[in-house]
């Protein structure tokens, strides 16, 4: 991306707007199937072939409108819905197709969303013949059963659905506008949210908890051992001093015990060697997809539900066609179909040795509470390996799908067998103890092994010992002392918020990449270092809406709403009384905030840019619209900056600053500060201009070859120089 103006930008998205008007089309007479996306339809018509229409709904047809709170408070919180005005044209499509059609099938995504989605184009549409079908998998045996099999729309999952959307809208439209009259300066971009709010609460007291920790310093020992026979190291740690634990706190108490130590004799005292076993985890749900996948790939929970919802709806693998990989992709349940394990133990069968098959097919329990409509996500055709469809895929798809593949086939195969052996070394009256591990047979960790959000390690992975014999006397190679500092909890990453939040009962499957995308969006939350850190703004909303509505954001209350939209979803629970139990003390408390004289105070941070005025120190502040660099001598001097400005002036226009900005998708991007010029561009300027034909020069990254240059912007120009390589450790892809 070189340097464009914005009137070419403006083109561009203009002339790919979805709202580009078509003829519309004429009745077929023949059944309809509605699905949410054009990718579904290419993969039903390859199915069905000819004997259906088949459209696409673009997903939610209607919803509430935006301009003001669309809940009758007065009349049972009766929702008012309206057409979504960019679906105008495809209701008006759809109403065209479904005239004169012997059945309409109503094919959604198969979850409460789904549900809803069905029964607001039945009722856009005032259709009197529709049908329900779902489908787990889009594949033909799938799609034939389910229309061997419509239903009427669940009302009960409608109505769950609803209450979902009605309590977010009254939180969201009753508590946010209190947050903009609160917050000094005022910010319409703020909101308070029913369920991110209690995420934004998790990370901030977790990094409270960080702050006030205070780190207490302990020492270790590790001698390093080899046998008399043989040349064997190996490292024990000091664990006890007589019958007792052992404490280093100091260098000098490591120092007292290395000095008991000199000349010792290291004897073995006793060898224990136990045999376990590991069996292999359950195929993914959603929550461990996206944790597996940000742990392994690097994936965050957005992107990673973007690339399964590909796969899901189908990828064109060449003669094939359109082809759905993997079943539905938001569930909570491990559960596989019978034909499912069936088919993974004819794989394994046919692939690996008789041992790597259990004499029986392995059962997953679901966790009490989740919802067991669908299975587990797995591939739709476990022969479909992720090589052979790798020539097909994005380098994406292809990553996940391998990732979901293996887990499906590891969950059916043999269990791992481990020795452990544990090793006892007496040293006159300290204790030395060393582990080691020997995989007797791998199993199911011929084909994977599951992440982990922490640096320790299984037993799997420590090394080997030499053998041992007890009473065998041991050559002391080294001694080495080394210092620690207790740890604080780490931050949250997305993997562990999301397991956080699962485990806690808040939020559903199709809501965690909601979640975590929404409090970065706000600027609430930021990921550092993968990490999760909440912004001053972040901490001072998130006191605020506490102190004043301390049930509505407490992590037990909104893990019990969950669990009554469930019971909406069974049937035994009526929506407008949950909703009504929930907003009538939320009316309370809200009267109580609106009358306090409490502000919402946001933090000034101190930043080390100097102003480029008067040279005082600049500071991030919140406004209006968002966070700004000001300087720290306001009202004497009032220059402002954007929070991305880099402090390199404009090598077009020499008027403005390079700013950093991030694309709606996050990708970073850089342009000028000045309104008229027309710099853009993916790479960093510096600053300069090329030597050789007078184009901004700007910072690349070569990835492959782990190496920075300067290249001209001009993709005609062959311009580069290469930078020297950070004297840190820092990876190449982090610098600038």
């Amino acid at each position: 991306m070189a340097k464009r103006t914005r009137a070419t930008r403006t083109k561009r998205t203009q002339g790919a707007s979805p709202r580009t008007k078509r003829s519309l089309p004429a009745p077929s007479g023949k059944p309809v199937i509605i699905v949410e996306s054009p990718a579904k339809t290419r993969t039903l018509t390859k199915i069905l072939g000819n004997a259906y229409t088949i459209e696409a709904s673009m997903g939610h047809v209607r919803d509430l409108p935006k301009s003001q709170l669309g809940v009758d408070i007065q009349n049972n919180f009766q929702p008012t819905y309206i057409p979504l005005p960019d679906r105008k044209e495809t209701l008006n499509r759809l109403k065209v197709v479904t005239q004169g059609a012997p059945t309409v099938y109503l094919a959604t995504d198969p979850d409460r969303e789904g549900e809803a989605i069905a029964w607001h184009i039945q009722q856009a549409l005032g259709l009197q013949n529709a049908l329900r079908i779902e489908f787990n998998e889009i594949t033909a045996s799938a799609v034939q059963r389910a229309l061997q099999a419509p239903r009427a729309i669940d009302m009960h999952r409608v109505n769950a659905q609803q209450a979902r959307r009605v309590l977010d809208r009254l939180v969201g439209y009753q508590i946010s506008p209190l947050l903009w009259r609160k917050l000094r300066g005022g910010r319409n971009a703020l909101s308070a949210g029913r369920v991110q709010s209690v995420a934004v609460r998790l990370i901030v007291e977790r990094e409270r908890e960080i702050r006030a920790f205070v780190p207490e310093e302990y020492w270790k020992i590790t001698a390093t051992l080899t046998p008399k026979t043989e040349h064997f190291p190996f490292d024990a740690e000091l664990r006890q001093k007589g019958d007792a634990k052992i404490e280093l706190k100091t260098e000098a108490d490591a120092n007292a015990v290395l000095s008991d130590l000199q000349g010792a004799t290291y004897i073995v005292e006793s060898v224990e060697k136990r045999q376990r076993r590991r069996t292999p985890p359950p195929p993914f749900i959603t929550s461990t997809l996206q944790q597996e996948a940000s742990r392994k790939l690097g994936f965050s929970a957005k992107r990673t539900m973007q690339i399964a919802q590909q796969l899901y709806e189908g990828v064109e693998l060449g003669d094939e066609g359109a082809i759905g990989l993997i079943t539905y992709m938001r569930t909570d349940s491990v559960r596989l179909s019978n034909d499912a394990l069936q088919m993974a133990r004819a794989f394994i069968q046919a692939h690996y040795a008789p041992d790597y098959l259990p004499d029986k097919p392995r059962q997953y329990k679901t966790k009490s509470g989740a919802q067991d409509a669908h299975e587990a996500i797995r591939p739709t055709d476990v022969n479909r390996t992720p090589d052979s469809v790798k020539p097909y895929l994005t380098p994406e798809q292809y990553r996940l799908y391998e990732l979901i593949w293996k887990r499906f086939v590891a969950s059916q195969m043999a269990e791992a067998q481990l020795e452990v052996t544990h090793v006892n070394i007496r040293a006159r009256e300290y204790l030395f103890r060393a582990s080691g591990t020997v995989v007797l047979f791998d199993g199911f960790l011929c084909i994977y092994q599951e992440g982990k959000d922490t640096a320790e390690r299984e037993e799997e992975e420590l090394p080997p010992l030499p053998p041992l014999q007890q009473g065998e006397l041991l050559d002391l190679l080294k001694l080495t002392p080394s210092q620690h500092f207790t740890q604080p909890p780490p931050r949250y990453t997305e993997a562990t918020l999301v397991k956080t939040l699962e485990q806690n009962g808040i939020g559903r499957p199709s809501t965690y990449a909601t979640i975590l995308s929404t409090i970065q969006e706000r600027g609430y939350v930021v990921l550092e270092n993968r990490a999760f850190k909440p912004t001053p703004l972040g901490e001072a909303v998130n006191d605020f809406l506490v102190k004043h509505f301390p049930e509505l954001f407490d992590v037990p209350f909104t893990a019990r709403m969950e669990s009554e939209l469930d019971e909406i979803e069974e049937g035994k629970a009526n929506w407008v009384q949950v909703v009504r139990l929930f907003f009538e003390p939320m009316q309370q408390q809200l009267q109580r905030a609106n009358d306090s004289d409490e502000r919402v105070e946001v933090p000034v941070v101190e930043t080390d840019r100097a102003c480029p005025t008067c040279g005082a120190t600049m500071v991030r502040r919140t406004g209006r619209y968002g966070e700004f660099l000001a300087c720290s001598r306001y009202p004497e001097c009032k220059t402002t900056l954007p929070v991305g400005a880099t402090g390199v002036r404009c090598p077009v226009c020499n008027t403005g600053e390079i700013v950093q900005r991030k694309s709606k998708k996050g990708r970073v991007f850089y342009s000028c500060s000045h309104k008229e010029c027309t710099l853009l561009t993916w790479d960093k300027p510096t600053g300069a201009l090329c030597p050789k034909c007078n184009a901004p020069l700007v910072e690349k990254t070569l990835k492959r070859a782990q190496q920075r240059i300067v290249a001209c912007s001009n993709s005609e120009c062959d311009y580069r120089e290469t930078i020297q390589a950070p004297e840190d450790d820092t990876p190449l892809e982090a610098v600038g």
